[in-house]
Formats: C-alpha cells, sequence, structure tokens
C-alpha cells in the first residue's frame, strides 16, 4: 500500500475535510488501484468519497462489481448526481448492464435529463458491439465551415467530450465524411474551410461490429480512437484505446478459460463463488468425461490383440500423450494465426498442405525416436516390433498435426469459438482416434 493511503488511514479521523481532500489530491491512479485491494470495505468508501472527482471517475470503472455496487450504495444522492454526470456515458452503461436492480435504479435516478437520453441511447446496443463500447460524446463539424468557426465550436465543447485529437467531419445529414487532425487544423489560416482539408478515406465500424474486430482494426490501423456509423453513415460515437484494452484483456481471459476447458468467463476468480467456480469447470469435465469413455470402448474392441502382443500396452500412453502434444501444438498454432488475422479459411487447401508435410516430417522424427528407444531401453522389444510401434505414433502423429489444424479452421468458418479444440479437447480427440490407429496398424503389421 502506497504511503499517502497508510498516512491518510493513519490519520484521517483527525483532519478536517479539506485537509482530507488536499491529502489524497497527491495519490496517482497507478498506486490507488494497486493497493485498493487491500482496504476494508468501509475504508474503499471512505477513501473514494474524498478523491478528487477525476480519480473517482478513472476508478469505479476499474471495480469488480461488488465494490461497484457498495460505492454506489454508499454514496449520498448529491454525490451520485455529480459521480455520474462526470463520468463517461460507455462507462456507465457497464456498470448499469451488470448491476443489481437496486443499483440500477439508483443510477437511473440520479441522472440528468441528458444523461438519462444517453443511457436510453446506448442501452438500445449488445455490450459486445461497437456501439456498446462506443461513447457518444464527441466533437464533429460540418465540411462547409471555416477553420475559425470550427476552432471556436471546439473551444466551445471541448470540456464535454473525453478525446479531443481527430475531429470528424460529417455532411448535413450527420453522416461521416473525412477526418481532420488537431495539429493540421490549428496549422491552417482561418479563411480556408473544413473540406479544403479533410482526409476523405476514415477508417471506422459499424455499430453493429464485434469488439473483437474493433481491436483488431484499432490495432492494425495504429489508431486511438475510431468512428462507429449506423448502417445509413451517420457518425453515432467513438470507441477509444482505453475500452479496447479492456476488450482485450476479457478476450483474452476467456480465451485462456476456453483452452482450459472451462466456461469463457472473464469474472474475478476471488469475487466469483465457489459455486460458479464449480459451474464454471464442470460441463466441459463432463463432456471430456463423456468422450474419454468412447476410448474405453475402443479399446475393449482389442482385448485379445493386446493379450498376443503385451508390449502394445507399455506405449498406448506415449501414442496417445505424443498425438495429443502434436494436436495441441497444431491448433494452438491455427487459433493463434486466426486470431491476429494472419489465416484466413480461404486458405485452408495451402494450410493442410504444409500441416501435412510437417505432419510427415514429425513422425518420422518421433517414429525414429520411439524405435530406438523401445530397442535400447527396457522393457526392450524386438527390431520388427519397435518398427510397428515406431509407425504406428507416425501415422497418429500426422493425423493429430491434420486434425489439430483443420478443426480450428472449420469450427471458426461455422461462427463459433476456435479456442473450444484447446488442449483437454484435442488431447480426447486424439485418444479416440489415436487408439485405433495404433492398435489397427498393429493388428496389420503384426497379423494378429
Amino acid at each position: 500500500m502506497s504511503n499517502i493511503l497508510k498516512h491518510y488511514l493513519e490519520y484521517h479521523n483527525k483532519m478536517s475535510q479539506k485537509e482530507k481532500i488536499d491529502f489524497l489530491q497527491d495519490i496517482s491512479f497507478s498506486d490507488l488501484l494497486d493497493a485498493w485491494q487491500e482496504l476494508d470495505a468501509e475504508e474503499a468508501l471512505a477513501i473514494f468519497i474524498e478523491l478528487p472527482m477525476k480519480l473517482k471517475t478513472d476508478l469505479i470503472p476499474e471495480l469488480n462489481d461488488y465494490e461497484q455496487e457498495f460505492i454506489i450504495s454508499g454514496l449520498s444522492a448529491q454525490n451520485k448526481k455529480t459521480l455520474f454526470k462526470m463520468m463517461e456515458p460507455d462507462d456507465l452503461v457497464d456498470i448499469m448492464q451488470s448491476a443489481s436492480k437496486e443499483v440500477r435504479d439508483s443510477v437511473w435516478e440520479n441522472l440528468s435529463d441528458d444523461g438519462k437520453r444517453e443511457m436510453l441511447f446506448l442501452l438500445r446496443y449488445d455490450e459486445d458491439d461497437a456501439a456498446g463500447l462506443m461513447t457518444p460524446r464527441f466533437l464533429a463539424v460540418q465540411a462547409g465551415i471555416t477553420i475559425a468557426q470550427a476552432i471556436q465550436f471546439i473551444r466551445a465543447n471541448c470540456n464535454s467530450v473525453e478525446y479531443l485529437f481527430s475531429i470528424y467531419v460529417i455532411d448535413k445529414l450527420e453522416r461521416l465524411i473525412g477526418i481532420i487532425t488537431m495539429k493540421e487544423l490549428l496549422a491552417s489560416n482561418d479563411a480556408v474551410k473544413i473540406s479544403t482539408l479533410i482526409k476523405e478515406k476514415v477508417v471506422s465500424v459499424y455499430d453493429d461490429t464485434d469488439q473483437e474486430d474493433v481491436a483488431r482494426i484499432m490495432e492494425e490501423n495504429d489508431m486511438a480512437a475510431i468512428p462507429v456509423i449506423n448502417h445509413d453513415h451517420v457518425l453515432i460515437g467513438i470507441v477509444t484505446f482505453d475500452d479496447i484494452i479492456d476488450v482485450i484483456r476479457e478476450e483474452q481471459t476467456e480465451d485462456v478459460y476456453k483452452m482450459g476447458a472451462m466456461g469463457g468467463s472473464s469474472e474475478s476468480y476471488l469475487t466469483s463463488s465457489i459455486w460458479a467456480l464449480v459451474r464454471k469447470r464442470v460441463p466441459w469435465l463432463i463432456i471430456l468425461l463423456l468422450m474419454g469413455t468412447v476410448s474405453a470402448n475402443i479399446l475393449t474392441q482389442y482385448t485379445s490383440l493386446m493379450a498376443g502382443a503385451a508390449f502394445l500396452v507399455i506405449f498406448m500412453p506415449v501414442i496417445t500423450q505424443t498425438g495429443g502434444n502434436t494436436g495441441s501444438q497444431s491448433s494452438t498454432l491455427m487459433i493463434r494465426g486466426l486470431a491476429t488475422g494472419e489465416i484466413q479459411f480461404k486458405e485452408i487447401f495451402r494450410i493442410m498442405g504444409r500441416e501435412f508435410i510437417i505432419g510427415i516430417l514429425l513422425g518420422i522424427l518421433t517414429g525414429a525416436v520411439i524405435i530406438l528407444r523401445s530397442i535400447l531401453l527396457p522393457p526392450g522389444v524386438g527390431v520388427y516390433e519397435g518398427i510397428v510401434i515406431g509407425f504406428s505414433l507416425m501415422l497418429v502423429v500426422l493425423l493429430s498435426n491434420l486434425l489439430g489444424t483443420i478443426a480450428p479452421l472449420l469450427i471458426h468458418k461455422a461462427g463459433f469459438d476456435p479456442t473450444v479444440m484447446s488442449a483437454p479437447l484435442m488431447a480426447t480427440l486424439i485418444d479416440i482416434c489415436g487408439y485405433a490407429i495404433y492398435f489397427e496398424t498393429a493388428r496389420y503389421l503384426l497379423h494378429l
């Protein structure tokens, strides 16, 4: 915990109201955020009330749902009105969408008429779409005005917007037609018209563009903010980089959970209930359990083969483990490529050709290693038996590599998240296929 907060908690009972406010002016946002988890609920509320308004509006979107609700419930009506008036509307919408009914009602009752109109406008959109991330507070000017008029307009309205680097240019129907930077604006003659300076090629997104696509487009174009338009090309808001950072963090958390065969919620671990954590994990465990029983059914078909060639049983774990590792590697490459846009489904045949060659080479190399291992080291098998094991492993590795490649591509093409083809699911699928290939190859080569 920062020294400022430590001293505040130690001496705040002896301070006047003005001294408390002045004392907390010097704390940085990063120090405040780092120390927040060490505060109990009452300490957190007491400190929040005395914070400068800029720190309040920066801090509350970063808190979890429980902390947000506790703080909002503990504020006076006047403090609520002031806080909600100063908060960015997109941050306030996030609270409205996740809070309990009591807190939603409290927020609504303490909004100004303009604030209520903004909320009603933003709440129409899905929270995972571009319009669900955007702020409707931005500056736009018409193409027909002069630089002097534009600067006068910006000066009069700049305090009401979050982001002021680029100025958007619209026509009389409020359709987005161009963009101009503040640098270009200030460097130009007052009498020049905006229409002569605008850059007409503007990167924008539609209101229903998925948040992952918004993040990718902003990253590809090195944008700090991106305009949001409806399907009539009317400019309705902008998405800023701070919201996209939150999206990237949330999407990465969900992907990591899915790759571990868990529900994709990004809710905080420590604030989640035990039952919520169980619900997150148990569905996939049951699915993988049931899929695992298929492997058991396959093994029952080869009991006589295993009885006649007991050495096959010894190397079963090696075969399936190596196949699972191969499939997980290739699926990880595909999932990452799809996420970054480097890989497209239209290139599937080229990708499969490359991975077929890679699979054969991986199979030959791993097969050679297992042949030498099975012959030279305990428990030791004959040369022919070692070749059988090595050839079987080569086929399993080849199939696993192809399966790990094609499954994410097909799932992504079908409109689903390819991260479901993660290590646990991939390993289970390869167990099923690997056992069949291993024993059928052995049966054929051993004439059993």
